[in-house]
């Protein structure tokens, strides 16, 4: 049997492009994270969570002196009445809000484990109790006057804050880390009492800029403390821009052991460096011998940082083992700055340190002149009813009477003596017992003491000199109370300079020292045996590849790569794989075109010449100190185009060159007709006609001309017996002697070991 099947109405259904329907949605999802999750607002420094679990602690009356109660009972209330996620969301915020090695100045005074600098876990909030700070209170001072805006909470039940009143500039105080969608903020911990200071200088000039400004803000003030090393102008630079970062390290002394050794003790770490990882990280690398200049590490921390390190010898530079840990560790982090915050609680924009202390006054400004209004309408009111209180007690037999035998008092009171609604219902609410006290002199000084306090409220309402005149008051109480001289307000984090070091000896202080010996393959590979291997026999290499060079170095060594298209690389030895395999090739650890090869590859000393030359027999000296790269791009030395390529590099020793070129033909001429130069073509150095030039090597008069065959047999020739050869630069040159190698090469022994300083090592 055929079921008739019946269409769904059309009239319910709506076909929206698949592409307006996710752009809508991810917009409303990018907003509500902005909005009410990431950024904080510019007024109080706070996130709608904060805001609520403060708020919430309010209620609960858990002010500061109070007695504490659970977390538990905090969580709950502030889930159940204004932020509906995940309990574990809320405990990790409240928990933040407490520690004191997170916040600069905690909101919540917690009482059990918050967890600790070593980075462990609080304990469930079933066992910790908590209560608001007095910088929390700060905060909501006003709340109950009609400071703030309020909104209805997500079931429309109770009523939030917006915003609160902040009589503390939390923003800049404590600082504020958030990721949104496209956005992030990151604004580290500020001294307060320098905040004051740059707040008064900016009440009185408005305009003033940041830069002004940080003559009083000198920089973030961490609760851990640790040393800022950044230059004044980067410092100023970002907190104009609202962008940058400031470089943090730890804070470290010396303690003398006795008979010359000593021990580096380290007093304070970086704003959120986990203490344990940090020491587990350092152990790690002791184990692995990267931190050479170090013997051992102690955590002997217990209410204070205290990590105690040992140098392998008394001789170690207490300062270059530092630099060493600091370029390793996280004894140095960045700590960025994106001063990216809400402006009047709907803006995203990136504010310099002006522009967010501004927000923080316009807002007191408000607060100010909401609770004044609040106040002035609450004396008026109060005026109202005192008047009608007066004339109560002045006829009050009447009154009275008139109460016992109306049946509707309220408007025969109001017609009687010309009374307002409020004030009859004010004398039909007093009570019996007041009568007794209600006598007309006490009322007349009231109405007169609120009288004056109108007047004075209505002044300041008017006048606008007056208003920043007391939001400089309340400026300078706020600064009274967190001075340098208190316990909380007193500065934790320094200034320095970071010391100059040589980069090279930094780098030294990363390895151990041991020796290797470098073994480069003809197809370009690479790799470090253990040791000064003289025997290299033995030594394997892949299919239809054999050894090119060798020669021995030290792990601390750097390595100079030249390669046929006349440029200089450089290579740490350390880096190099072992021995083991078959190595890798060079390209992986430089960026070295496909069509470039590698001419030789030799341990930098500094200090030496070197004499570089092209197949078409150009070439000059160069200083090896000029041909250190810093990039792995590497550095042009000499500028060849094709079909010229770089083929030759030696040391410039000797008085004397010998040049051969493909043609079998040896020149030797002087070196001092050889340039000196930093970069470029160079002179010619041989003539050919046919091929280019092939090899170079530089020797002494006195020790002769010098070069092995494939055999690894050596020759000699003297100055006398060389003669034939002898000439000026850009000659031809004759016919080499007999038994110099086929190959063309001043070293034709299958790339024996040297000490890199040799012409196949150099």
């Amino acid at each position: 049997m055929n079921k008739k099947v019946i269409p769904p109405e059309s009239s319910g259904i709506q076909e929206i492009p698949l592409r307006e329907a996710l752009e809508e949605r991810y917009l409303a999802y990018a907003l509500s994270t902005i909005m009410h999750r990431a950024l904080p607002d510019a007024r109080d420094g706070l996130k709608p969570v904060h805001r609520r679990i403060l708020y919430g602690m309010r209620l609960l009356r858990l002010d500061p002196g109070a007695a504490f109660k659970k977390s538990a009972k905090i969580v709950g209330d502030v889930m159940g009445n204004f932020h509906p996620h995940g309990d574990q969301a809320i405990y990790d915020a409240l928990v933040r809000l407490a520690q004191d090695f997170a916040s600069r100045y905690p909101l919540v005074d917690g009482q059990g484990n918050f967890g600790n600098i070593d980075g462990d876990n609080p304990a469930a909030y079933r066992y910790t109790e908590a209560r608001l700070t007095e910088v929390a209170r700060l905060l909501l001072d006003g709340i109950d006057e009609d400071a703030v805006d309020f909104r209805p909470s997500y079931d429309g039940v109770m009523l939030e804050p917006v915003v609160l009143p902040a009589a503390f500039p939390n923003l800049l105080a404590n600082g504020a880390q958030g990721i949104a969608v496209g956005m992030a903020t990151s604004i580290p911990p500020h001294n307060v009492a320098e905040l004051c200071d740059a707040a008064l200088y900016l009440i009185e000039q408005p305009n003033a800029r940041s830069k002004t400004l940080l003559k009083y803000v000198p920089g973030p003030d961490f609760p851990t403390g640790g040393l800022i090393v950044d230059p004044p102008a980067a410092i100023a630079e970002a907190y104009a821009t609202g962008r940058g970062s400031f470089r943090l390290r730890a804070r470290w002394k010396t303690e003398d052991t006795g008979r010359g050794t000593y021990q580096i003790v380290v007093t304070e770490i970086p704003w959120q460096v986990q203490k344990m990882r940090l020491v587990e990280r350092i152990a790690e690398l002791i184990n692995e011998k990267k931190l050479p200049l170090l013997a051992d590490m102690r955590d002997e921390s217990a209410e204070d940082v205290r990590l105690v390190f040992e140098p392998r010898s008394r001789s170690v530079d207490p300062a270059l083992l530092m630099e060493s840990l600091f370029k390793l560790t996280e004894l140095e982090s960045r700590v960025p700055l994106n001063m990216n915050v809400l402006i009047r609680g709907r803006i995203p924009k990136v504010v310099g340190l002006a522009e967010a202390l501004s927000e923080w006054l316009a807002h007191r400004r408000d607060v100010l002149l909401r609770r004044s209004r609040y106040r002035l309408s609450q004396i008026e009111h109060r005026l109202e009813v005192l008047g009608g209180y007066l004339i109560a007690y002045l006829n009050l037999d009447k009154v009275i009477k008139i109460i016992r035998n109306e049946d509707e008092p309220k408007p025969v009171l109001m017609k009687t003596f010309k009374l307002s609604d409020v004030q009859a219902e004010a004398i039909l609410n007093m009570r019996l017992r007041n009568l007794r006290r209600l006598e007309e002199m006490e009322i007349r000084r009231e109405d007169k003491d609120l009288r004056a306090e109108k007047k004075m409220i209505e002044e300041l309402i008017r006048s606008e000199k007056q208003q920043w005149k007391r939001i400089a008051d309340e400026i300078k109480a706020l600064r009274e109370k967190f001075g340098a001289k208190t316990p909380l307000g007193k500065r934790r984090t320094g200034f320095a300079e970071a010391p100059a070091h040589d980069e090279a000896a930094i780098e030294e202080a990363l390895v151990e020292r041991e020796p290797i010996t470098v073994v480069v393959s003809e197809k370009g590979w690479i790799r470090a045996l253990r040791g000064q291997v003289a025997d290299l026999s033995g030594l394997a290499f892949k299919a239809d590849d054999a050894l090119k060079l060798a020669f021995f170095a030290e792990t601390t060594s750097k390595l100079l790569v030249f390669a046929t298209n006349g440029r200089f690389y450089t290579i740490d030895a350390a880096k190099l794989p072992g021995g083991r395999g078959h190595g890798e090739p060079v390209r992986l650890f430089i960026d070295l075109e496909q069509e470039t090869d590698v001419v030789s590859v030799f341990r930098y000393q500094g200090g030496r010449k070197l004499l570089v030359a092209g197949r078409q027999g150009r070439g000059f000296i160069v200083a090896e100190d000029e041909c250190l790269a810093n990039t792995r791009k590497g550095k042009q030395v000499l500028n060849v185009k094709s079909p010229d390529a770089a083929c030759a590099v030696t040391p410039a020793e000797g008085e004397l060159v010998a040049a051969i070129g493909e043609n079998r033909k040896m020149l030797i001429f002087p070196i001092d007709q050889v340039p000196e130069m930093a970069r470029g073509r160079g002179v010619r150095l041989q003539r050919h006609k046919d091929g280019g030039l092939s090899d170079i090597k530089t020797f002494e008069v006195e020790k002769g001309l010098t070069w092995t065959d494939s055999a690894g047999r050596v020759f000699n020739l003297t100055l006398k017996e060389l003669a034939d050869w002898r000439g000026n630069r850009a000659d031809a040159g004759r016919l080499a002697p007999k038994g110099f190698p086929k190959t063309n090469k001043f070293d034709d022994s299958g790339g024996a070991p040297t000490n890199g300083t040799g012409a196949d090592g150099a």
